[in-house]
């Protein structure tokens, strides 16, 4: 692909050699003759002179001195996310349904749909057109899973799950098993019963070997645009909003509500029925107590998780008494 080629794609102006031929994004300081970079502010900026990038792509504010090729964007990052699919496309799978996999009666699936090799599809599931079912996975009675979906080798799909369009799930997610529902009855604990369902949104991504559970009674849902890092635990009766994004390592126990727009970062653990108001952001590590409610915007840190400036000034207070505590030398 040519620089003014990429230019009209990413509707942005170009500077430069336009017919510079383009064939791969790499790092900035890594970057050769024939690759694609970008450029954000500070430390960035001072290693665009050095790089043998044949293009860069530079904010709207960019100096090109010396004068080299370049797109300016409003944000470069985003740009290049644009970019690489053009650059670096996937090879979708050739549509149909491979002779080792097994559908169940009943089983629709829609045009231009893939599923892969000893892929296991059970009673009255949907495929929406253009989806692709990877190697080994196990999709469950009465699934329905939109259209231009992923699911990766090996991905498990428990009964009555309802999937939106355009979702990836990467390998080993378990969607729709049992909630950690018991209760302590004469000395043992009896299981409750779990009979929810779990329902995700469009253009929702679930990482490697995260679980997200099914409803005791009701639904557990991931709202649109949802991004979930891998090893990421979803418990029974979980509300989570549109355009969230959690990190991994992270655990969120049963009726947790979580607002649009929250960040939550990695190795983060939030109690039951403990709410998370939009925009929230929850630092790595952080904890959050059982019934707690975040307000929204607020940025929290730490166990028990609580407002970022009064987390600083804690850790700041014991560093001083350590020092105090020290013997003279």
């Amino acid at each position: 692909m040519r620089v003014k080629e990429l230019a009209v794609l990413l509707e942005a102006p170009w500077e430069g050699e336009g017919d510079r031929e383009i064939r791969r994004v790499a790092p900035l300081e890594d970057a050769g003759d024939e690759d694609l970079s970008f450029v954000t502010h500070g430390r960035a900026a001072k290693l665009a002179t050095a790089s043998r990038a044949a293009c860069l792509l530079v904010p709207d504010d960019f100096v090109n001195e010396p004068r080299r090729t370049i797109i300016r964007a409003r944000d470069p990052r985003a740009a290049v996310a644009r970019a690489i699919p053009k650059l670096h496309p996937q090879r979708d799978p050739s549509p149909g349904v491979h002779p080792t996999a097994v559908l169940g009666p009943g089983v629709m699936v829609g045009k231009g749909a893939f599923i892969g090799p000893l892929a296991i599809l059970g009673a009255g599931v949907h495929i929406g057109e253009g989806t692709a079912i990877g190697a080994g996975s196990v999709v469950g009675d009465y699934v329905r899973i939109g259209q231009r979906c992923v699911l990766h080798p090996r991905v498990t799909i428990y009964h009555d799950v309802t999937i939106g369009n355009h979702v990836i799930l990467h390998s080993g997610c378990v969607i729709g098993a049992d909630g950690f529902g018991f209760i302590l009855t004469d000395g043992a604990y009896e299981k409750f019963p779990q009979v929810g369902r779990v329902m995700i949104g469009d253009h929702v991504e679930i990482g490697a070997n995260s679980c997200v559970d099914r409803a005791a009674l009701g639904v557990t849902s991931i709202g649109e645009g949802a991004k979930l890092d891998n090893l990421v635990h979803v418990a029974h009766n979980c509300r989570i909003g549109r355009h969230v994004v959690i990190a991994a390592q992270t655990g969120l126990s049963g009726g947790v509500v979580v607002e649009d727009y929250a960040v939550i970062g990695g190795q983060v653990g939030i109690g039951d029925k403990a709410r998370i108001e939009s925009g929230a952001v929850l630092g790595s590590g952080s904890g959050v107590l059982t019934s707690k409610i975040v307000r929204a915007g607020q940025v929290m840190w730490g166990t028990p998780a609580r407002p970022l400036k009064q987390y600083l000034e804690q850790l700041a207070v014991l560093s001083r008494l350590a020092k105090k505590r020290r013997p003279e030398s």
